[in-house]
């Protein structure tokens, strides 16, 4: 994920008291790819991303496993309504 994403993740994690630590996978460029770590220290932290994502599906599920065509929350959308023509 790049750096865009990455704050989107880390934003999604701790909204759902998830465990994780967003960050570049080289400390020294935040332009490269990120990844979701079992802790800060680049020298001893574990990549932990595909368990964070999967931990995160599944809570996302708990809250509403049902989605609808209006979205996973079941609240309004924006869009246009376009008539027929004739109408």
């Amino acid at each position: 994920m790049d750096a865009e994403e990455a704050r989107i993740v880390d934003a999604t994690l701790r909204r759902f008291g998830l465990p994780g630590v967003v960050a570049p996978e080289d400390p020294d460029d935040p332009s490269g790819p990120w990844r979701v770590y079992d802790e800060a220290d680049p020298a001893t932290r574990r990549d932990t991303t595909a368990e964070a994502l999967a931990a995160l599906a599944a809570r996302l599920r708990e809250t509403d496993s049902e989605p609808t065509s209006r979205g996973f929350d079941g609240g309004p959308t924006r869009g246009f309504i376009i008539p027929p023509k004739g109408e």
